[in-house]
């Protein structure tokens, strides 16, 4: 039996003290609630989690072929990293997470769907910056294959293009930095990024600038808090089959 509110695990980070908690509310009766933390901010809870699910998806749905070497940015609880091992293409999954903890809550049964990752053959839990390996031009997101190329980049991370996490993380969404990560993607391949709340038009066409296609979609989802409906996004934007 879970208690009403129970701290999981906290630890002291580079970027913020990180806490993993559970909990139950009166209104949602015998349910567990999960929720991650840092510093000041909620990164992630296990009540809302559909825009997460729908980044992968939405994001691999706009491949047309089989064998899919997948990479997911932030782990978290872990929702965007098992909706794309439900696609049955999906042949490897490098899920890139940079604060260890994180890892260890999956490797250790602390978050529900840990299990479902750390026993799937086809899924690898790599303790790294995802930024910095984007940057990397010269090795891959994957340290096992250095060399290997991706047909999809999944992002889960900052809160928006504009509320990082990181003030580093910044330069990711920049021009530059998204050329970056279109080197990593295979020609045709999809990045994927999810973000709180509405789309922002200006940064689908930040993306067209760097990639052949860009879109956004918007994700709703009821809330049983409010009684109403919220929003997530998902910006797509796929790069070109002729590099």
């Amino acid at each position: 039996m879970s208690l009403n509110y129970e701290e999981l695990d906290y630890r002291e980070t580079p970027i913020g003290d990180l806490m993993l908690r559970r909990r139950r509310m009166l209104q949602l009766g015998e349910r567990d609630i999960y929720e991650v933390k840092l510093g000041e901010y909620f990164l992630m809870s296990s009540l809302f989690h559909e825009a997460e699910s729908q980044l992968a998806k939405i994001g691999l749905g706009q491949l047309e072929k089989e064998d899919l070497d997948v990479v997911v940015g932030g782990l978290g609880l872990g929702y965007t990293a098992v909706s794309a091992l439900e696609d049955e293409r999906v042949s490897s999954l490098v899920v890139v997470e940079y604060l260890e903890a994180v890892i260890e809550w999956h490797q250790t049964g602390l978050v529900p769907l840990g299990k479902t990752l750390t026993e799937d053959p086809r899924c690898r839990l790599v303790h790294a910056d995802f930024f910095a390996l984007s940057r990397d031009l010269a090795r891959s997101f994957d340290p096992e294959n250095p060399a290997k190329k991706q047909d999809a980049v999944l992002l889960d991370i900052d809160h928006t293009p504009t509320k990082v996490l990181h003030q580093t993380n910044t330069r990711f969404y920049t021009e530059a930095g998204l050329k970056e990560l279109a080197q990593h993607l295979k020609p045709g391949g999809v990045f994927g990024l999810w973000a709180d709340g509405s789309p922002e038009a200006s940064f689908t066409h930040h993306l067209s600038k760097v990639f052949e296609k860009a879109e956004s979609h918007t994700i709703e989802f009821d809330n049983p808090i409010t009684g109403g409906v919220s929003e997530g996004c998902v910006y797509l934007a796929t790069r070109s089959k002729r590099v």
